[in-house]
C-alpha cells in the first residue's frame, strides 16, 4: 500500500468535556471511494489486470497520529492444485504519526501497515505486515518501508521510494513515483515453463500520473510499471507490463 488513501476531504468534530471545561478534543474524519480500470500495486497488478473498486476511511488526532483502514477487490487467480483459494478482497489496516519538523517546510512520516485477505485458504496464508518511514520537503517525499515476512512467508523485503506531487492551474495535479523492491527470497516470482525457480531477488516500479478535479470528482490516468520481463513475472502473466491506468475516485 503505501500510500493507498486516496484525496480524501476532511470533516471536523469537536467534543467539549467537563462542565464549564475549556478544554477540547479534536479528530478529523474523511472517506472515499474509487473505481480504477486495474489495481497496480507497486507496479504489479492485483487483479489480473481487470477493475477494482476501492474505498476506506481515516481518523486523525492532535498532535499528527492517524488510524484508518482500505479495501480493494483482488484476483490473483485461481489455485493450481484447487486446495484453496487466495481469496478476491485485500483489507488494510494501519496507524501512525506524522507532522512538520519544527517551522520549515520539513516532514516525516512514521507508520504500521497490516495486510489481510480474507477467503484466502492457501497455505501459507498472504497475511503480512509492514513498516514506514517516509520524510518530505515540500513536494518531494522519500520513504523506506520494511516487512520481517512478506506476502505469504516469503521472507523480508525492502522497499525504497520517492515521489514528487504538484498541483497546478487549481484543478490540474501531475504526479511522478519511483520505487525499488528488494527480496529476501529469490524464489518469490515462481518457477518458469521448466520448473526452474525465477532468480529475480529485486525489481523497479515507476509511473506518472495526471489528476484534474471536476465538481469534486477526482479523475486520473497514469502510466504505470516495471523493469520486469515477462518471463520474470509469474511464468509470463504479464501483470508486470506497463500499462495505463485510469481512476474515478470521490471523497465522502
Amino acid at each position: 500500500m503505501l500510500n493507498k488513501k486516496l484525496v480524501t476531504a476532511a470533516v471536523g468534530t469537536a467534543l467539549l468535556t467537563g462542565m464549564g471545561s475549556a478544554s477540547v478534543q479534536a479528530f478529523d474524519i474523511s472517506a472515499n471511494v474509487a473505481l480504477v480500470s486495474d489495481y497496480r500495486f507497486r507496479g504489479i497488478s492485483q487483479t489480473g489486470k481487470d477493475a477494482a473498486i476501492q474505498g476506506g476511511f481515516d481518523v486523525s488526532f492532535e498532535p499528527g497520529f492517524y488510524v484508518g483502514t482500505w479495501a480493494s477487490s483482488v484476483d490473483f487467480g485461481d489455485v493450481t492444485d484447487g486446495s484453496g483459494s487466495y481469496g478476491t478482497m485485500e483489507i488494510d489496516y494501519y496507524a501512525g504519526w506524522a507532522g512538520p519538523i519544527g517551522d520549515t517546510d520539513f516532514g516525516v512520516d512514521v507508520g504500521y501497515y497490516y495486510y489481510q485477505y480474507p477467503g484466502d485458504t492457501v497455505d501459507p496464508k498472504g497475511d503480512y505486515e509492514e513498516f514506514s518511514v517516509s520524510g518530505s520537503w515540500k513536494d518531494l517525499s522519500i520513504g523506506v518501508i520494511y516487512s520481517d515476512d512478506f506476502y505469504a512467508k516469503t521472507g523480508k523485503y525492502w522497499y525504497y521510494s520517492a515521489d514528487y506531487s504538484m498541483t497546478f492551474l487549481e484543478d490540474f495535479s501531475i504526479g511522478l513515483h519511483a520505487g525499488y523492491n528488494s527480496f529476501d527470497d529469490e524464489g518469490f516470482f515462481g518457477t518458469d515453463d521448466f520448473g526452474n525457480v525465477i532468480q529475480e531477488d529485486s525489481y523497479t516500479d515507476y509511473s506518472v500520473s495526471l489528476g484534474y478535479t471536476f465538481k469534486g470528482v477526482d479523475l486520473s490516468v497514469a502510466w504505470v510499471g516495471t523493469d520486469l520481463d515477462s518471463s520474470d513475472c509469474f511464468n509470463g502473466a504479464n501483470i508486470c507490463d506497463d500499462t495505463a491506468v485510469f481512476t474515478i475516485s470521490k471523497s465522502l
